[in-house]
């Protein structure tokens, strides 16, 4: 049991998981996860971890279906700049691995921005904290269980140019 399934049961909101197999050559985690739950790219959000500063992590929970928008999540943070954070400091912030970090249930508390499309669905699926484990909750709850806020941080992804962090 993952630190997250571990969070949202302790947490009395409604939730359901989702098993798939994951594929050990996919590195497309949030695609893969689409496809094999048979869900739209809209409901599946990924989790970024962002650097708001040389020494400050925090959460960008965004679609699938889109790509985070630098400019936007800088705002939401009320920094000048963000950029993804580096693979080893996402997995030891949050003590989970790449493909399956998921926003409820880190090693440490980050701050964490929510795409306000999430407000689009009565349910959302994130990762429970391992590649191919996904949590579908209300996104009002994400919100309660990360101390979130909701921002507008996605952009939608061009058809000339594909989302390497699927």
């Amino acid at each position: 049991m993952t630190p997250a399934v571990k969070s949202i049961k302790n947490a009395a909101v409604y939730y359901k998981l989702h098993k798939y197999d994951h594929t050990p050559s996919n590195d497309q985690y949030g695609r893969e996860a689409v496809e094999k739950l048979k869900i739209s790219a809209e409901r599946m959000f990924k989790t970024l971890v962002v650097e708001v500063n040389k020494t400050k992590l925090a959460m960008a929970v965004i679609p699938v279906s889109m790509l985070l928008d630098l400019k936007s999540a800088a705002t939401a943070f009320n920094v000048k700049k963000v950029k993804l954070a580096e693979e080893k400091d996402a997995m030891r912030a949050t003590g989970y691995v790449i493909g399956g970090i998921s926003p409820i249930g880190q090693k440490k508390k980050l701050v964490t921005i929510i795409d306000v499309s999430a407000l689009n669905h009565e349910t959302i699926y994130v990762s429970a904290g391992r590649r191919g484990l996904d949590i579908e909750l209300d996104p009002g709850d994400l919100k309660v269980l990360t101390n979130g806020i909701f921002a507008k941080i996605g952009k939608p992804v061009t058809t000339q140019r594909l989302c390497p962090l699927f």
